[in-house]
Parts: C-alpha cells; structure tokens; sequence
C-alpha cells in the first residue's frame, strides 16, 4: 500500500463519532485539521481534542457544531470561543497524566494528526518541536496520520518513529508555527531581576514562554553552571546554552541534556534544536513527572497566573467563570521544585491589568479555578517585589502580598479583605 497520499485523502478515514487527537504548539498539523473540516457536511459528532494549537482551526467555527465538537486540554485562543458558544469544552489534566487518559482508555482515540520530519535513510521520522502526550496517542489510536515537513526539526529523545507505525503520509513544505522574541517592558524587566535574584549557580530552571521568562534569562549571563529541565522553552535559552551558562552539568535526572516536551519561538530556535542531541524531548508523563522533578537539586520552577490573592491562591486557568487556559504542567513543577534540595517555586505576575486592574486581589474573582493552591505557593513576585509565603501565617502573607501590590491598590485591596 503506498502510504504517501494527499491530505484530502487522508482525512476520508475519519467517520461521524470518531475522536481525533492533534498535535499541539508549533507542530499543529493545520494542513490536515483544515482537510478535515472541508469534510464538515459529511461528518456528525466528531470529537477534535487536542493541548495549546497554533495556527487556525476552522473546525472550532461555531456553525460547524453538529460536524465537530472541540475538547481542549488546554485552551489556546483559537479556540477560546467554543466554551461560550456551545461547541467545545474543557477536560481539566495535569500535563503530566494526560498520556495516561490515551493508555488507560479513558479517552480512546480513532485517529491521531501529527505533523514529523522526513523519514531518514532508516524509516525514522521526528515529531520535531511537540512530543508532549502524542507518543501515547500514536500508540493508542486506529489510525495515524502524518503532515510531513521538511521544515520540521529532527529532536532526540521519545519522539522519534519509524514509517510502519504511520498509516498515511502527506507531503507539506509549509514554515513551523513561529513567534519572534517580543520586548519586555520596564515592568517586566523588574520582575525579571527579581526571578533571577533568587536563582543561584548550579540551578535547574523550569520557565514558559512569553517576556517574563525572557526579561529573567536575559539577567542570567554571569550565572554558572544552571541546567534545563522544563515544560517547555523558547528563544530565550539559546544564548544562555552557547555561553556554557546553561550546561546541565549538575542535574539530578537527564545530566548533561537540556529537557523539554514541547518548543515554541522563531526559526532561530528551530534551527538550534534541529540535530541537537544536547536537546532532548521527552513525553509530558516523564517531564512533568514531579517525583522526576524533585531530583534535581536547587529546581526553580517559574509559572504566571492570572490573579492572586492575598493568602496565597493562584488562578492561572480562567478569568471568573470564563474559561482562559488550562492546568497544564504548573502544579507539576510548583510541586517538583518545592520537594527539590534547595529547589524554589515561583508565580510571577505584573501587579495591574493592561486596564489597571489590580492583579493581586483580597478575594478571587467569582467562579475563578484555583490552579495553585496557597498550601503549595512558595514565593509571588511582582514588579513591586518579592512575597515569601513559605512557612507563613494568612495574617503574615497579608502583610506579603500588599507589599508587592501595585500602590495604587494596596491600601484599597487591604480594606477589602478586612471587611
């Protein structure tokens, strides 16, 4: 059977009441999900599920809702507007477990979507930029599809499968989903030195992506000897790592590789890891895993929310009662780099919105999810400062968190929480 067939051709294997399972981040197949969805009047009740995907996804068009229903494991904005709509819902899963939904059949799959690298002189394809839960995927759907990219990096570690595991290949030369470096503003390079005041000589770092991440890296480069064991990275590592600053040298699990389970950031960074055996891309069930985590001495995890308040309570998946992201890995690493040898868990944030809105709050928003709880939080940090919330009363972490409010709200936000 010739296995290399258009993408049109491919996606006729999907019938009414299949679950489909896509790749996420920067290896979206986007090719193959739009095949598919010009299938839409063919098709009833197909579940399309899937973590953070880049690029367009038309499947998750509202009008669409008796052809697709989208169910994210993490809410990317692309499909942010099926929750209200009606089309779409949000399973809750630790990073770290949702490969366990796959193997345990919680969740069966009929089909997978992934997008990998040629095949080598051996058969042997790359998943590239994405491992997280699709190695469990893979192995528990009916059906494999691969979008294949010559654009794709080749990465070490789970991701790499041979031909035969595939059951249908389909030929792009499209770029990987790309995000440059954007600048950080003055607030968040305060946050930034503020992280890295914390960060000391043979630490292992966890970080996402986006400008706080970056503004910290970037006060990184006299530090000596730090490793790399993290969800996943961005540009931002790249400098630190050809400066010998990031080594891995002294790790505690997977010494002397940087690990990861899924990448985003620019060609620069697809470039870096492409062939790269100092990078090593592992399923989330084995990167995420805290009791991996805690292995490594002097772990700092570096996590965002959406709001705290003042005992300590992290809401980093929603905003009230409107669904924004998902659990993803924080409590994973939070947990990991508590229970690590000198390890520190940390919630950055800005103290306001870009309305004003204060971010430290006395009580959280109604119907707000608590990602973090505040027996788990360790250290907030704002632009304002840092809140050392280890080992302290709700009457001390009071006194904490107005400290690293944003001024103008700080008397205001006490009030409140008194009353």
């Amino acid at each position: 059977m010739n296995k290399y067939v258009t993408a049109e051709e491919a996606v006729k294997v999907v019938k009414s009441g299949d679950r489909v399972y896509v790749q996420a981040a920067a290896a979206t197949p986007t090719i193959l999900t739009k095949a598919l969805t010009k299938r839409a009047s063919e098709l009833r009740n197909v579940e399309i599920c899937h973590l953070h995907t880049e690029g367009e996804a038309p499947y998750a068009n509202p009008e669409l809702i008796e052809s697709f229903h989208v169910n994210s494991f993490f809410i990317g904005s692309n499909v942010r507007h099926t929750i209200q709509a009606g089309n779409g819902s949000y399973t809750p899963v630790f990073l770290s477990e949702l490969p366990l939904l796959f193997r345990k059949n919680v969740l069966t799959l009929d089909v997978v979507f992934i997008q990998v690298s040629p095949p080598d002189i051996h058969g042997y394809c790359s998943l590239g930029v994405s491992v997280e839960a699709s190695i469990a995927a893979i192995e528990n759907a009916k059906v494999v599809i691969a979008q294949v990219n010559q654009n794709m990096p080749r990465t070490f570690g789970d991701g790499i499968l041979h031909i035969k595991e595939i059951n249908y290949l389909v030929e792009v030369d499209v770029p990987i989903h790309a995000h440059d470096v954007a600048p950080f503003t003055k607030e968040e390079e305060k946050i930034g030195k503020y992280i890295a005041s914390l960060i000391e000589d043979k630490s292992t770092l966890q970080m996402g992506i986006g400008s706080i991440p970056n503004a910290a890296l970037s006060q990184l480069g006299n530090h000596k000897d730090l490793g790399l064991h993290t969800e996943m990275f961005s540009d931002g590592v790249i400098d630190l790592i050809e400066k010998n600053v990031i080594n891995c040298n002294y790790k505690g699990t997977f010494r002397g590789r940087a690990l990861a389970t899924f990448l985003m950031g620019s060609k620069r960074l697809y470039d870096f890891v492409n062939d790269n055996p100092f990078i090593e891309m592992k399923e989330s069930s084995i990167v995420n895993d805290s009791a991996r985590i805690r292995k490594n001495p002097r772990m700092v995890a570096i996590n965002s929310a959406i709001e705290v308040d003042l005992t300590g309570q992290v809401c980093a998946d929603s905003i009230g009662r409107r669904m924004y992201s998902g659990v993803g890995g924080q409590m994973d690493f939070i947990r990991g780099a508590s229970l690590s040898e000198g390890g520190k868990a940390i919630i950055a944030l800005p103290s306001i919105t870009k309305r004003g809105e204060s971010r430290i709050v006395p009580f959280l928003k109604q119907g707000a999810g608590v990602v973090t709880t505040r027996s788990h939080v360790q250290y907030i940090i704002t632009e304002n400062g840092i809140a050392d919330l280890y080992g302290k009363s709700l009457k001390q972490r009071l006194n904490e968190m107005v400290k690293i409010a944003h001024p103008m709200h700080q008397e205001a936000i006490e009030r409140a929480f008194f009353e």
